[in-house]
């Protein structure tokens, strides 16, 4: 019996089969002939999770150096004076690399020749036989690796654009969240995890390279311009009927808030997209509704979240925890949470087990934000966060007891899974020279 997937569920591991579909523009027309090249720079015996891990260490890097230069996330609009404009072009170089070797694995030289008819599933498991790491656990290590890192990476982007503590980053925090769920959610339905022509992990992460490129050569404060002072939208100010069309409150209008509109209309896109994917994936006498109902543990976590994070300061009434030094902490916490979270649904749509709705922290964050918001609640100041120091106590055991429970869900699937597999998961040449497993063999037999 395993500790966290039951023997029933390990058994469910033979009928693993990746599915993807990859119709990203940028992959077809570009990359994928840089990802090809850069794919035989690594030797045959280097794992892919090895270089999975090493793409999500840059990025951790990356996010020292910011808790180095501004470790209150003030930003400079807070009066931070960091970090220096050259560490942005640090962060886009890392940000790059860990998108380069996060789908490097996924590269096949035909790829240069099939690019619009290549499906992720041949190139990634061709990719991964090679060094006989094809197979679930494998998937469950790239989704968690993406899971902490879209979290980082909005730190660090909301840190170039100079929003940080501003509810402009919780915004950001739960669109890109929202964006990774569905993903996942849509997987879970459909069986294929599929990018579209404007995915996260390609162009997404492209435009925040942009982003951290031009802060580096501009500064923070080109983000706070008016949209139309840039110079080919500051030419529709100088047209006559256009002056008098748009308003000022739009002319005046910052790029940075500009950009999270965009990324807005972005995931309401991918919103419709995937939810049509999932329509068409069910089966005659399937509800349409019934997959929306998983929506709810994400949006449910979210408010829970969001009440939290609203709970007025202690000492300070007039400030929530957005405002304050706690803000940076309690961010890690969501995204341990969310990791956590996107893990556990990844881990039931490969082993085929029941959808995963409870999630017992909302139980703690519960408690915090009635806590938090005690004096309007009952009149009475919290019982837990009723100076400044418990509060912060209160936000780091958070901050820990996420990350115990993550680690330890980590650990416990990794070694349900590796345990079952046993010498199965030993890897072996077939009679082609190929490398697989010989629970792949049980599988397709």
């Amino acid at each position: 019996m395993g500790a966290i997937i039951s023997d029933d569920a390990l058994e469910n591991l033979r009928l693993y089969k990746y599915s993807g579909v990859d119709r990203s523009i940028l992959s077809h027309l570009f990359l994928n002939v840089y990802w090809a090249k850069f794919a035989k720079l690594f030797p045959r015996n280097v794992a892919p999770n090895t270089i999975t891990l090493a793409g999500l260490v840059m990025v951790m890097l990356n996010v020292a150096t910011l808790i180095y230069y501004d470790p209150l996330y003030l930003g400079e609009h807070g009066g931070a004076s960091g970090p220096p404009r050259w560490l942005y072009f640090t962060w886009a170089v890392g940000l790059f690399l860990y998108q380069t070797l996060m789908l490097v694995m996924g590269t096949n030289p035909l790829t240069e020749v099939f690019p619009r008819v290549l499906t992720i599933e041949f190139v990634h498991r061709k990719q991964a036989r090679r060094t006989g790491m094809a197979g679930p656990l494998g998937e469950m290590f790239d989704h968690g690796c993406d899971a902490i890192n879209t979290t980082l990476e909005v730190i660090l982007c909301l840190r170039a654009l100079d929003l940080t503590r501003s509810w402009w980053t919780v915004a950001a925090v739960t669109a890109t969240a929202a964006n990774f769920y569905l993903t996942t959610w849509e997987e879970f339905h459909t069986g294929t995890l599929y990018l579209g022509v404007f995915s996260g992990p390609v162009e997404g992460i492209i435009i925040i390279c942009i982003i951290y490129i031009v802060t580096g050569t501009c500064g923070t404060a080109f983000w706070a311009k008016p949209i139309l002072s840039l110079p080919l939208l500051s030419k529709l100010t100088k047209v006559g009927p256009l002056v008098k069309i748009i308003p000022p409150p739009v002319r005046a209008i910052p790029i940075r808030i500009a950009f999270m509109a965009f990324s807005g209309f972005g995931l309401g896109f991918n919103i419709l997209g995937g939810y049509a994917n999932v329509f068409r994936s069910l089966k005659k006498n399937d509800s349409a509704l019934a997959p929306l109902a998983r929506l709810v543990p994400f949006c449910l976590s979210v408010v829970l979240h969001l009440l939290l994070l609203s709970s007025p300061l202690a000492g300070n009434s007039y400030k929530t925890l957005v405002q304050s030094p706690l803000f940076l902490p309690y961010i890690f916490f969501w995204g341990l949470g969310f990791a956590h979270q996107v893990g556990r649904m990844i881990t039931a749509h490969v082993t085929h087990t029941p959808f995963p709705y409870w999630d017992p922290m909302w139980v703690w964050i519960t408690l915090g934000a009635i806590d938090g918001h005690a004096l309007k609640l009952f009149g009475r100041r919290p019982f837990i966060q009723s100076t400044q120091a418990r509060q912060t106590i209160f936000i780091a055991v958070s901050l820990f007891i996420s990350l115990v429970l993550y680690g330890r869900f980590c650990t416990l699937v990794i070694q349900d899974i590796t345990e079952y597999l046993g010498s199965r998961a030993s890897p072996k040449r077939n009679k082609n020279g190929e490398w697989t497993h010989s629970w792949d063999t049980e599988k397709n037999a």
